[in-house]
């Protein structure tokens, strides 16, 4: 097996990914762990606030199941160029691209029914062929939980993501918006702030405001959990009428409570990326990228398993840097119960971004590929540092698939 061939269209395409994004000075995730909190409408009017702001703004859809920004732009029907080198957003103007897989259906009402894998590939392909230019800001509107999705991006970003966490102020969703926050934190992602959204309605007749789902959750649980609180949205129904007319709230009711409250926002945003430049500095287009590699190993008695699927443990090894002499994290993980399929999905839960092993049948390798794995088979019982090593150094050899079936 060319394991060389494999490694280099990894290196091949982790090298596009990085040089797309070093022309992104900042990535911003929109996250909830609660579904129907307002994500999306606070995703498409932050990416508005900022390109008005005379920042120049991608606005990436990452909601593969429910693309609902090509719907509130007004931009359904539109389709994604491919020209040389990539694809083309779909170009608003006024500093403002767009990309969503809402514009790759044949229909509106087509649903997508895909597995974890399709969804990873689809999203790295967002990230390494779309032709974004310079950006100051790419806003990336995530599903809500913290599924495929969510962690298929922040992997591609980390460390560079800063997340934006939406909530709603009732308990149940703040509960469920918790999750977002320690999700971040695993993942090493700063967290901007939180926004409370729909927080109160303001009656348009006496301009008394009513607290439909309470109020100050997000307040209270910013201050409980040590983070920024970015603003309160109230309830505006103008918010919806601009959404399914397909305009931008901000342009159409300038001046609203709801649109002052979005602005207070953006200020925000913008105060601490001014304040805090050199925590986040450029990329110099003569350095490096560090890239950070998850590496699975099937291990035995503290070396290399030649049968992959009935090892003692997993050494997942994270990789700092792309150098033989880069600083390594092992952790030893028992497998889950061997069963069809189960470690695909485990290892793809995981966050494996390559597989070493000494024996693999065909079909499982084929699932780890679709999930966006790497894998390198026939290599010795050599113990897990050592393989990583050869592996970072381009000298890791294999010889026979011991499991070829």
């Amino acid at each position: 097996m060319n394991t060389e061939g494999n490694i280099d269209t990894h290196q091949q395409e982790q090298e596009q990914l990085q040089a797309r994004m070093k022309r992104i000075r900042r990535k911003i995730l929109i996250l909830s762990g609660k579904g129907g909190v307002g994500k999306s409408t606070v995703a498409a009017n932050i990416a508005l606030a900022l390109a008005r702001a005379g920042k120049q703004v991608g606005l990436l859809d990452i909601d593969v199941h429910g693309p609902s920004i090509p719907k509130m732009l007004g931009l359904e029907g539109h389709r994604v160029s491919a020209v040389e080198g990539g694809l083309l957003p779909v170009d608003l103007g006024d500093n403002l691209k767009i990309i969503s897989i809402g514009f790759m259906l044949p229909e509106g009402d087509s649903p997508v029914i895909w597995r974890g894998p399709l969804k990873y590939n689809v999203i790295k392909q967002f990230l390494k062929d779309v032709v974004w230019g310079d950006l100051d800001y790419l806003v990336i509107d995530s599903p809500p939980g913290t599924g495929d999705e969510p962690l298929s991006i922040a992997q591609f970003l980390a460390p560079d993501a800063l997340a934006v966490i939406v909530t709603t102020p009732q308990q149940v969703a703040v509960s469920d918006v918790r999750k977002s926050i320690q999700f971040c934190r695993k993942l090493q992602i700063r967290i901007l702030g939180i926004v409370e959204n729909m927080s109160g309605f303001i009656c348009p007749h006496c301009g008394k405001t009513v607290d439909i789902f309470k109020t100050g959750g997000g307040r209270t649980m910013a201050r409980e959990m040590n983070l920024p609180f970015l603003g309160s949205i109230p309830i505006d129904p103008n918010v919806v009428t601009s959404s399914d007319d397909g305009r931008f709230f901000l342009t159409q009711f300038e001046g609203s409570p709801a649109a002052q409250a979005f602005e207070t926002v953006i200020r925000l945003v913008l105060e601490q990326d001014n304040a805090e430049k050199e925590l986040f500095p450029m990329n110099n287009k003569h350095t490096d990228p560090v890239r950070h590699l998850k590496i699975a190993i099937p291990v035995i008695d503290g070396r290399l398993c030649m049968h992959f699927g009935h090892c003692q443990h997993f050494a997942m090894v994270t990789t700092t840097g792309t150098k033989p002499d880069t600083g390594l994290a092992v952790e030893y993980l028992p497998p889950p119960s061997h069963e069809p399929g189960a470690l695909p999905r485990w290892l793809h839960e995981q966050g494996a971004d390559v597989i070493i092993a000494g024996g693999m049948g065909s079909r499982a390798q084929e699932l780890f590929r679709q999930s966006g794995i790497e894998v390198v088979v026939g290599a010795s019982a050599d113990t897990p540092e050592n393989l990583v090593q050869m592996y970072l150094s381009n000298t890791l050899t294999s010889g026979q698939n011991v499991c070829d079936h």
